[in-house]
């Protein structure tokens, strides 16, 4: 029998979160690692090469756990997982039928002037296109990978809305924050599913006062 109008339409397909580490992935106590064990929705992607990371060869990784993902795709990256997410924006050009629908990205580090370590050098130079879908760009005021006026430049190049996280570091398990309930605020945010009671809401891109908008 053809659908009608009157027949209710099929529920959304809840977003799978893609977890995306930086250097040396995120280890034990890391919000991350906690999020793939308490979300059940998340799961780590595995980038491999830890170490000594490569760019093109995480590309490829990332760009096949999005592919084989099957539903809608919220992707969150801390650090180095950043730079990723724009550069496999950048190479992959994906369009209206791509299936990720935003993303999270917290604690970017800076790649082009004085990076912290060598092995960032390779992700040089950071890309400057405005990302294809809604992000959230998370900068902490104290973070020793990125000063906190070029972060939130790279949410404006990018087209990001940006969140003040105060002073709590690189935003990882030297930080404190646990699970990291704020983030999982932000990440509600990307996926539309919000628990009664829960009023929060920060703009996405298209809200945003400074008039950025993302490509769709």
């Amino acid at each position: 029998m053809a659908k009608t109008n009157l027949e209710p339409a099929a529920p959304a397909q809840e977003p799978l979160v893609l977890l995306i580490p930086g250097l040396d992935g995120s280890g034990p106590g890391h919000w991350q690692r906690r999020w793939a064990e308490e979300l059940d929705n998340a799961q780590m992607v595995d980038l491999g090469l830890w170490e000594k990371p490569h760019r093109n060869t995480w590309i490829n990784r990332l760009n096949h756990s999005v592919q084989r993902a099957g539903r809608p795709v919220v992707l969150v990256a801390h650090s180095l997982g950043c730079l990723l997410t724009a550069w496999w924006a950048k190479f992959e050009q994906p369009g209206t039928t791509s299936p990720v629908v935003g993303a999270l990205l917290v604690a970017p580090p800076e790649v082009d002037f004085f990076p912290r370590d060598d092995r960032l050098n390779g992700f040089a130079p950071t890309p400057s296109d405005v990302l294809p879908f809604p992000s959230i760009l998370v900068a902490s005021r104290n973070d020793p990978w990125i000063g906190f006026p070029t972060a939130r430049l790279l949410a404006r190049q990018w087209g990001s809305q940006f969140v003040d996280a105060g002073e709590t570091g690189h935003i990882n398990a030297d930080s404190k924050i646990g699970s990291w309930e704020d983030g999982k605020s932000l990440l509600r945010q990307l996926t539309g599913k919000r628990p009664a009671g829960d009023s929060t809401r920060l703009p996405l891109p298209a809200d945003r006062p400074e008039g950025l908008a993302y490509r769709s």
